[in-house]
């Protein structure tokens, strides 16, 4: 049931997509001496505003004071180490020196307060996920007051919408200025952007001198792109495209379990989803398998929660029985009743909105898929795509199901996927669901150190969200990125955020 995309629309976004990347091919770019690479992706960016999306991070032109590594463990960044007083309300970073702004200025503690201050005043979901109540800066020290014992602030700092930029800077949505490996030369939202290498990067000199980063959200025309030779990295291909991919020899197919989760959202201010029954008869109406085997052919596994099953913190899987017939049960005890092939209640049909977003190309799939199984029970489902997500959901009420795809567990640790979805001034409590008694676990949570008692901590909190079905978890889609076999140094981040390195090379 993978969609159809016509020839001709096709052929025309290829051409377009390969006209923008054949200005800046690497093939011309290594005849001159410098050293140049494509990448291509379905991360749509109007701005690079870090406070506003990942780009500036993934693009290598801005940093956090704390990353994460493979093996999702936190570790310092731009701060050298932390400790924390008080409880967990005083938190100490001190920051490295010699670092320096891609315009020569020195990054001190002042320079990261005023960054962190930005980031709360533009973000209130960074400030609801900061607590800060107040900073001081001393030279290297950074001093951070939480308006409440906050174990897990580190954590937090990791998210790129901490990134920490030169605020005084002009241009800050086109040209923010940061401290990473890249420095941005050219923008164009939503369509292109070229970075070019930092000389003076303090963690040793970036490999390459330039990069392109394309944005396009048809998997058909990336695709080709790469075939073509005038991408060097695409950020997933089409899924039908891997097994040819596979068999060419001058390109590498890297295929990883991702740590995202393809799930529905449901919003309580419309009144049908206010019923938990209502909302358990769409979390049975697909079955996971089927929609990894159509809508992903294959390249996912089914959700039984929101985090991958190998993570500590994940609840034990419980067996469910999907399809139709089940999903009706529970709008009959929602007191729904099948008349003529409508679900009626108070003399009306079960009908509403359901919005997606198609630079995952799953996820219409999906929704499709959802659509003709609702068919199947009297409920009748309109489907409308949008372009920003983030800003339909956040802005609009008008919709009774959103389907979305969300790294759940980006550092390792359950703290961010609790927090961002079921707290007030959570980043996706685009539902407006609120528990008291997972609002007091959350809290505790955020407040508990010992890693053992914040599993269970974390495992409670999910049986109560799989309890009242306040979001369904379908899949987990594999994560896969193709590139050119000159690529050297290339890894899929399991977080998701960090793309273009100081170490990516091409031979």
């Amino acid at each position: 049931m993978r969609k159809k995309i016509s020839l001709l629309c096709s052929m025309l976004v290829t051409i377009g997509l390969l006209a923008a990347c054949s200005d800046n091919s690497a093939s011309t770019e290594q005849k001159s001496g410098k050293k140049s690479l494509t990448f291509v992706s379905n991360f749509p960016s109007d701005t690079l505003d870090p406070q506003l999306n990942y780009t500036t991070v993934r693009a290598g032109i801005a940093e956090t004071l704390v990353k994460v590594n493979e093996q999702l463990q936190i570790e310092p960044w731009l701060a050298k180490k932390w400790k924390t007083e008080d409880n967990g309300t005083t938190w100490i970073f001190e920051i490295r020196d010699g670092i320096t702004f891609q315009n020569g200025k020195d990054l001190n503690a002042e320079a990261v307060k005023h960054s962190l201050e930005r980031t709360i005043k533009e973000s209130e979901a960074m400030k609801s996920a900061l607590k800060i109540k107040e900073m001081k800066a001393s030279g290297q020290i950074l001093t951070i007051t939480t308006t409440e014992p906050l174990a897990t602030l580190p954590s937090e700092l990791v998210h790129p919408n901490t990134a920490i930029i030169d605020v005084d800077t002009s241009d800050i949505k086109s040209k923010p200025v940061g401290t990473g490996p890249f420095k941005v030369a050219s923008f164009k939202p939503d369509s292109e952007m070229k970075v070019k290498k930092y000389k003076e990067y303090w963690d040793g000199e970036p490999k390459l001198d330039e990069v392109v980063l394309t944005f396009n959200d048809d998997e058909n025309a990336r695709t080709s792109a790469l075939q073509s030779g005038e991408a060097d990295i695409v950020y997933r291909p089409a899924i039908e495209s891997l097994n040819t991919l596979k068999q060419d020899s001058s390109i590498v197919v890297d295929i990883q379990p991702s740590l995202r989760n393809q799930m529905l959202f449901y919003n309580s201010r419309q009144e049908a989803f206010k019923d938990k029954n209502v909302r358990k008869a769409f979390d049975v109406l697909l079955n996971p398998t089927d929609v990894v085997n159509t809508a992903l052919a294959g390249q996912g596994s089914p959700a039984a929660g929101p985090f991958l099953d190998s993570l500590d913190f994940s609840n034990d899987q419980k067996t469910k029985t999907y399809g139709p017939s089940e999903a009706q049960k529970h709008l009959e005890k929602a007191g729904y009743i099948l008349k003529d092939g409508k679900a009626i209640k108070n003399g009306k049909q079960l009908s509403f909105k359901l919005v997606t977003y198609p630079y995952r190309p799953e996820l219409p799939l999906m929704s499709q898929m959802l659509q003709s199984e609702a068919k199947k029970i009297g409920v009748k489902i309109n489907i409308q795509q949008v372009e920003n997500m983030d800003e339909y959901m956040t802005t609009k009420d008008d919709w009774g199901i959103v389907t979305y795809s969300l790294v759940t567990a980006p550092r390792g640790d359950a703290g961010y996927f609790f927090n961002a979805l079921y707290t007030e001034g959570g980043a996706f409590n685009v539902g407006h669901f609120h528990e008291p008694a997972l609002a007091s676990i959350i809290d505790e949570l955020n407040k508990t150190v010992d890693q053992k008692q914040r599993n269970k901590l974390a495992r409670q909190a999910g049986e109560i969200a799989e309890k009242e079905t306040l979001h369904s978890s379908i899949v987990h889609p594999n994560n896969f990125v193709a590139y050119r076999d000159n690529v050297k140094n290339w890894v899929t981040a399991k977080s998701e955020y960090y793309v273009i390195t100081k170490d990516l090379d091409v031979k």
